[in-house]
This record gives structure tokens, C-alpha cells and sequence, in this order.
């Protein structure tokens, strides 16, 4: 993970959303969540919109958990059996791998099982909400939640030759979630492809994950970082510009649901199985890509007290929110204007 081609500083002035110019812009409901599209050329808007829907009607139909017909759930159907899977599949779970490895195992696609037994077993939509005010970072799980589990480095991934197709083998009792990484990747796939097709200037944010390509327009990309993406400008947070690369932003303040009486989150500890419990309600961190943003955004929740200097040394500009609401910034974050 690096910051490369990355370049953000504090925004002047109130609190706004991402474009100069509303004309380019689209938002509208996809994988559970909120897709975000702006164009500095609002005639490209129409074209820049079809990428992005093929884009994601793709991904969720390769890596979805919560469709019967993705390719995702046919492979975690076959845990055991080496099974051929498509080029798109491939890369998305060469992503997540490698998210898995250079997070030390933080960022584990492998939690599948987890996830379920956590009560994350349907699409967000279908969650029984946490009441506000509850202490997600509390969540206790039954302790088989914590039992010793198949891990990432266990998944066999196989590239295609002139003669077999690309395959994976997952151990038995393995299921695959690729929450951690699938998002950001085609939020980094339709942005690259948008500015390309376009040449326009492109930002994506797929929950709040973003993505840029191309030429951002004159002052950047204004984003309004805070702890939900859903959230209107004039949310707790911080406004900073973005003239490129990508911002992700993880929380256990957004997803966050009942199961069996107790509170929980999507952010799993893949070391003890159950949802993250350490000192940070949300991180946003900027790196050269969206996949490479949301996997350290992801890791730093999980590493606790040890996240700043995790992020430091990797030069990752990030800002980190305490569950009491207590800002650090690392790496080059810009600092945050008071009035």
C-alpha cells in the first residue's frame, strides 16, 4: 500500500459536496449502498453512467455473498473441491489476497463464517438496525464465534495458461467474503475506465469508498469525510480536496445491527472471529488506489491502539475518530480548520 499519485489538503470554505458543477453528477442505490458518480464534463455524465452500472452489475454478480447466482457463492458451495472460476473472479480474489497479506492477515477475506454467525448472514437492507446511542465497539459473541478458523494463506489460487483455466481451492468449511476489498475494486475499475472512455475527469464513491481518474477539475475534488457517507455537509467531519487518487473511509458506526440481543458491526477481528472492538469508530485514509485506501482504512480499525504508527510508516495520510470523537491525524493529513 503507498500514497502514491495521492494529494490531499484542507478545503476552504463551508462544507460541500464532490463536484463544481451538479449537471455532472448521478447518485443512486447499488450493492447495498450508495453509489456516487461526477464528471468535470457534465456531457459525459450518460456515458460515465453506463460504465459504472456494467461495472457494478459485474462485480455483484461475481462476488456477491448475497446473491445465489454469484460465482462467489457457487465457489464457497464447493469449498474442497478445486473449482475453475472466471478472469473477473480471479482478480478480485487476487485483490483480496493481497490485501490479506500486506495487512498481516488483518484484512481477511476468509471470514466468511464468521460474518454469518455474526447475524451478517442477508443484505444490509434486511439487518435488524442498532438503536443510536449503543456502543457497537462492546459487541461480545457466542465463543464459538472465536474458535480457530482456515485462514487466507489456506486458499489455493490458480492463474490460467494456454492449456487449464484459472481455479481456487478453499479447505472445507471455508466461505469467502469480499467485502474488504470488492468494492473499492470496481470503484477503482470504473473510474479508470470512465476517464479513459470519456477523458473526462472522474470521481467514483461506492459508499463512500472513492475512487479518481483523469484530470480533476480546477481545485479538486471536495469531499466531506466523516463517519457516515450517507451523512449531508453539514455532518461532524472534516472537508478536505482530493486532486487525485483515492479516500476510503471504515467505520463501525454505519452497518451495525442486533443478533441474539447483542450489538455488532461488519468489521471483523479474523484473529478472534468476532467484530473489532479497539479505541476508533472510523478511519479515512488516501492512497494510490481505492483498494489500497480500504485496506488500510480497514487494518487500522483492527490494529487499535497501534494504527497511527502503522500508517505513518507506510506514509499513508490518514484521520482516525475515536469512539469518544478525539481526531488524530498521521502522515501528512491535512489539519483540520477551526473556527
Amino acid at each position: 500500500m503507498a500514497a502514491t499519485h495521492t494529494h490531499t489538503r484542507a478545503a476552504g470554505g463551508p462544507a460541500r459536496e464532490t463536484l463544481p458543477d451538479a449537471a455532472g453528477a448521478a447518485v443512486w442505490e447499488a450493492l447495498g449502498t450508495t453509489a456516487v458518480l461526477h464528471v468535470s464534463r457534465p456531457q459525459a455524465l450518460a456515458r460515465a453512467r453506463e460504465i459504472l452500472a456494467a461495472e457494478l452489475e459485474a462485480i455483484d454478480l461475481t462476488a456477491s455473498r448475497f446473491r445465489e447466482d454469484s460465482e462467489l457463492e457457487r465457489v464457497n458451495a464447493r469449498a474442497g473441491t478445486l473449482t475453475a472460476v472466471s478472469a473477473a473472479l480471479h482478480e478480485a480474489l487476487s485483490v483480496a489476497l493481497r490485501a490479506a497479506r500486506l495487512s498481516a492477515g488483518l484484512v481477511d477475506p476468509t471470514i466468511g463464517v464468521a460474518l454469518i454467525e455474526a447475524g451478517y448472514d442477508r443484505d444490509r437492507s434486511a439487518l435488524t438496525p442498532l438503536r443510536a446511542g449503543s456502543r457497537a465497539q462492546h459487541t461480545e459473541t457466542a465463543p464459538e464465534v472465536a474458535q480457530r478458523r482456515p485462514s487466507w494463506w489456506e486458499v489455493r489460487l490458480i492463474a490460467a495458461t494456454a492449456q487449464t483455466e484459472a481455479a481456487v481451492l478453499l479447505p472445507r468449511g471455508m466461505r469467502l467474503d469480499l467485502g474488504a476489498t470488492a468494492k473499492a475494486l470496481a470503484a477503482d475499475r470504473a473510474a479508470a475506465r470512465i476517464a479513459q472512455a470519456t477523458g473526462a475527469g472522474t470521481l467514483v464513491s461506492l459508499g463512500g469508498d472513492i475512487a479518481t481518474a483523469g484530470e480533476p477539475p480546477a481545485g479538486g475534488w471536495q469531499v466531506h469525510v466523516t463517519d457516515d457517507h450517507r451523512s449531508g455537509p453539514d455532518a461532524v467531519g472534516q472537508t478536505v480536496t482530493v486532486s487525485g487518487g483515492a479516500l476510503a473511509t471504515s467505520s463501525t458506526t454505519v452497518l451495525r445491527w442486533l443478533h441474539a440481543g447483542r450489538p455488532m458491526h461488519h468489521i471483523i477481528d479474523p484473529r478472534t472471529g468476532r467484530p473489532a472492538a479497539g479505541p476508533w469508530r472510523t478511519v479515512s485514509v488516501t492512497a494510490g488506489s481505492c483498494v489500497d485506501a480500504n485496506t488500510a482504512s480497514t487494518a487500522a480499525i483492527l490494529l487499535g491502539e497501534a494504527a497511527p504508527a502503522w500508517l505513518e510508516q507506510r506514509a499513508l495520510p490518514a484521520r482516525l475518530v475515536s469512539h469518544a470523537g478525539h481526531v488524530t491525524t498521521v502522515a501528512g493529513w491535512p489539519a483540520e480548520q477551526r473556527c
